[in-house]
């Protein structure tokens, strides 16, 4: 028996070239903290040898399927428990901490204790503004920036995620199984904090992402998506009925000034 496994892309049509996903910010304050999604790319790397591993297509192909989110804060926390056993976070930095303390509740957060997946790893939060949208089929996967070395191995792991952005946009946040609490977690500014992969109908096509402008039609959307995590357990079981409520066209690239 004759199996078929081309993946060949129509020469012709609207799936027949890049797939386009625009990123935005879902709000502007503090703006200028957040940096560009980069594709992953390690321009300095040695390419001076055919045999080099960054010549090879394989390796090529894989990163350039990846872009990174990078954090925008510097933090140094750590974990404790009061006198009657209730968890906290403590900022290591102290004074010397660039974030006031007033301020770095609502950047991070701990996970109620009730939540965490086992009890002796604690879960933290760090709220983040990105935001994708296409308007076509596209799955975005949240993964650790695995290809770039820490000296400094964070204590644990980051809760990784799938769905298909073009129904259901939301804002990104990183967030972080403390499997060694006694261990601090310190994050710099400009760090890779975590990687975003985008599958569209095709495996072989390739992603053009662009700034998208924050239109009526898109915030109101966003608007009717917002905060249904905090009544209902499965959020996937309502993508029929976003999918009902979204506009045709959501996705319109903004024009630079």
């Amino acid at each position: 028996m004759d199996i078929n496994l081309s993946f060949e892309r129509p020469e012709e049509g609207p799936k027949s070239g890049p797939v386009s996903i625009g990123w935005f910010l879902t709000q502007d304050k503090g703006a200028v903290l957040y940096d560009p999604p980069e594709r992953v790319l390690f321009r300095q790397a040695n390419k001076a040898h055919a045999k080099s591993a960054s010549r090879c297509p394989a390796v090529i192909q894989l990163e350039s399927r990846y872009f990174l989110i990078k954090c925008p804060f510097d933090i140094h926390l750590g974990f404790g428990r009061d006198d009657k056993g209730k968890p906290h976070l403590i900022n290591r930095a102290g004074a010397a901490s660039t974030i006031r303390p007033n301020k770095l509740n609502e950047v991070m957060t701990l996970v109620s204790e009730a939540e965490w997946r086992y009890p002796d790893r604690p879960t933290v939060q760090m709220a983040l503004p990105y935001c994708f949208i296409a308007d076509e089929l596209v799955y975005i996967s949240q993964l650790s920036a695995f290809a770039h070395y820490r000296r400094e191995q964070l204590p644990g792991t980051i809760f990784g995620g799938r769905f298909p952005l073009n129904i259901w946009p939301r804002p990104l946040m990183w967030a972080f199984e403390w499997h060694e609490p006694e261990k601090d977690i310190i994050l710099k500014r400009g760090e890779p904090l975590f990687y975003c992969q985008f599958e569209a109908e095709g495996p072989d096509r390739p992603v053009q992402m662009v700034e998208a402008e924050k239109t009526p039609e898109l915030q109101k959307y966003l608007e009717q998506l917002s905060g249904v995590v905090n009544y209902v357990n499965q959020t996937f079981g309502l993508f029929k009925a976003a999918e009902a409520l979204r506009p045709t066209k959501l996705l319109t690239p903004k024009t630079k000034t």
